[in-house]
């Protein structure tokens, strides 16, 4: 009886130390993978941050005025005035449409519960 329980046991020990290798790998496989993509999400940043300075580049004033003296001809560009601008309440904004709301079977909920206002327990209304 005892053979069997020693056998036993060392299976059991076998099988956990064989589940732990495993796990171990697994587990080292998972944080390489999570260390590859932290990597990934600094070089996208990165990335961004250049694009971000390229564009504020590009966009400067002057950069932009240059440019528009240069091409003005090709482009067809008027100045701006200051009439061109106009206000807020100047601005037609579209009405929202409003959907036709059929009630076909109205119900008449005023007089339930005897005519006494519904309240909560606290004596507000729902």
């Amino acid at each position: 009886m005892r053979s069997l329980l020693y056998i036993v046991t060392a299976l059991a020990v076998i099988g956990l130390a064989f589940w732990a290798y495993r796990e171990n790998y697994q587990t080292q496989a998972e944080i390489a993978k999570t260390e590859q993509i932290n990597r990934e999400i600094g070089q996208a940043r990165a990335r961004l941050t250049v694009l971000r300075a390229e564009w504020a580049y590009l966009n400067r004033p002057d950069r932009l005025r240059d440019l528009t003296d240069v091409n003005f001809e090709r482009l067809g560009l008027l100045p701006l005035r200051p009439d061109q601008f106009g206000k807020v309440d100047q601005v037609a904004f579209p009405q929202p449409i409003e959907p036709e709301l059929i009630i076909n079977n109205p119900v008449d909920v005023s007089g339930m519960n005897g005519g006494e206002a519904v309240t909560r327990g606290d004596g507000t209304f729902p």
